[in-house]
């Protein structure tokens, strides 16, 4: 019982700990070299099924007549906005280039990044508004989804894909992940009761789907710094900065929240990102070594989770 009770108070950093030494035991045991080939494109095609699955069975308990935007949306929004020009107008201005560029490209992708789906789920866990930040989460990713296909060929300017077919591509993998679960939970919520009983009578279902996850990502992060051929030296400065903007965009969302009385969901809108799409654009649009950022970011933000979620814990024993 006693470990069963550890799993349920430190899911986050459990799953962070057993991606990481499940990929180093396969990455690194040659027996195992052919186990670890035949698992990669399996926890590939996984991943986003993990996401699909969080967000229907968060969507499952959303309240969809009270979907609608509150003045704090206004504000997180903006911030993302415009430190996303910020930094893009630091880079053309600059003229960067090499790790400087890269540097820079790492902190975008943490930004510029959507709300993460499992934002929703911790916000619930920590006694958040769930609709509130459901409806903030669409926001996001619509606001990444524009602004990604026109900073992005700024930066590099040799994509071969034109503004709409960047638009185009983000906007149908937003969709796919992030819209499509929306409409099946409506469907179930409204037309197969039963079904839906039973999916939202799983206590902490979607916060354990969300541990699951993270497992798979986190040792797809632990893989690219493994296979990176950058010195260790600079791999820690991207950590640091990742670091520094995780606890910059946290306090900035409490901060908004705060006036609003909206002080948990503010801060895990802006400071929870979407970290495996993050890293997807900057594999598809920048130096892949700039996902390192959003890569090192996923264990920063999981920490501050995690440290949430036991001092709400604690707080709640003591009542």
């Amino acid at each position: 019982m006693d470990i069963i009770r550890f799993l349920k108070n430190w899911t986050l950093p459990v799953s962070m700990a057993a991606g990481t030494i499940l990929y180093l035991i396969f990455a690194y045991t040659p027996v195992l070299e052919h186990a670890a080939n035949f698992f990669d494109p399996i926890f590939d095609f996984i991943f986003p099924l993990f996401m699909f699955l969080i967000l229907f069975v968060t969507f499952c308990k959303v309240d969809f007549k009270k979907m609608r935007p509150v003045k704090w949306h206004l504000w997180v929004g903006m911030f993302q906005v415009i430190f996303s020009l910020i930094l893009v107008g630091i880079i053309l201005a600059f003229g960067l280039k090499g790790n400087k560029l890269i540097l820079v490209e790492s902190m975008l992708t943490c930004i510029i990044g959507p709300c993460a789906v499992a934002a929703a789920v911790v916000t619930e866990k920590l006694g958040g508004n769930l609709t509130s930040m459901t409806t903030y989460t669409f926001i996001s990713n619509f606001i990444t989804a524009m602004l990604v296909p026109v900073c992005f060929p700024l930066i590099n300017p040799d994509l071969s894909m034109s503004f709409i077919q960047s638009f185009l591509l983000i906007l149908y993998k937003v969709c796919i992940i992030l819209v499509v679960p929306m409409i099946l939970a409506y469907i179930v919520k409204h037309y197969m009761r039963h079904f839906h009983q039973q999916i939202i009578s799983v206590k902490d279902l979607s916060f354990y789907l969300w541990g699951a996850s993270l497992s798979i990502v986190t040792g797809t992060t632990v893989k690219h710094i493994c296979h990176s051929d950058a010195t260790v030296g600079f791999l820690l400065l991207i950590a640091v900065l990742g670091l520094i903007l995780c606890i910059i965009q946290f306090a900035c969302g409490k901060g908004i929240g705060a006036y609003y009385g909206s002080t948990i969901d503010a801060g895990q809108a802006l400071g929870q990102k979407n970290t495996a799409f993050a890293i997807w654009i900057a594999y598809t649009y920048l130096n892949p070594l700039s996902s390192v950022g959003p890569g090192c970011y996923i264990l920063w933000q999981n920490i501050i989770n995690s440290i949430e979620l036991w001092d709400k814990r604690r707080k709640d024993e003591k009542k």
